[in-house]
């Protein structure tokens, strides 16, 4: 039985790895030259590994153990130029902080943004590492992830315990 990520059936041809997490499994997604896409799913899907999805698996391994804050991997993610922009922005909120789409849209310099910026983060195929779960309402609120808010919740509540045992 072959079983296919459900968000991303057109990475089925690449390289994967999975990592076991409490929420489900991490599939990883890699070409030769870098990390395409990062799934969860309820079942474990086959892996045929790389060199660059074994890292991204020991390096997502070593953050759901809170030994990691930052990652350290070639990324190439599939969207549209806006879309690759949000994401280059989310990119630099800090392990264990958040941001809002307003403070993702100011910080493109387009106070106007904030719904686009919504739905770029709602396509980011690389969370975690691309950190879209650190993307919260203005209000302070969760607002949607695509993996769902129980697992926003829990990456969110790993990066604060993480914090805390500093």
């Amino acid at each position: 039985m072959n079983i296919q990520s459900v968000r991303y059936p057109q990475y089925a041809h690449l390289y994967k790895s999975i990592v076991a997490t409490s929420q489900g499994f991490l599939t990883v997604f890699a070409n030769d030259n870098a990390l395409k896409a990062i799934d969860f799913t309820d079942t474990h899907p086959p892996a045929n590994e790389n060199k660059i999805s074994k890292l991204a698996a020991t390096q997502l391994s070593e953050y759901i153990a809170n030994k990691r804050e930052h990652f350290d991997l070639p990324l190439d993610p599939d969207g549209t130029h806006f879309q690759k922009e949000v994401w280059q922005a989310v990119l630099h909120i800090s392990f264990s902080s958040t941001a809002s789409y307003l403070d993702i849209a100011l910080a493109m310099g387009n106070k106007n943004a904030c719904r686009a910026v919504g739905a770029a983060n709602g396509k980011n195929p690389i969370p975690i590492v691309i950190p879209c779960h650190r993307i919260i309402g203005k209000n302070g609120k969760l607002t949607g992830y695509a993996s769902g808010l129980e697992r926003k919740t829990y990456l969110l509540s790993l990066e604060s315990k993480a914090s805390s045992l500093k």
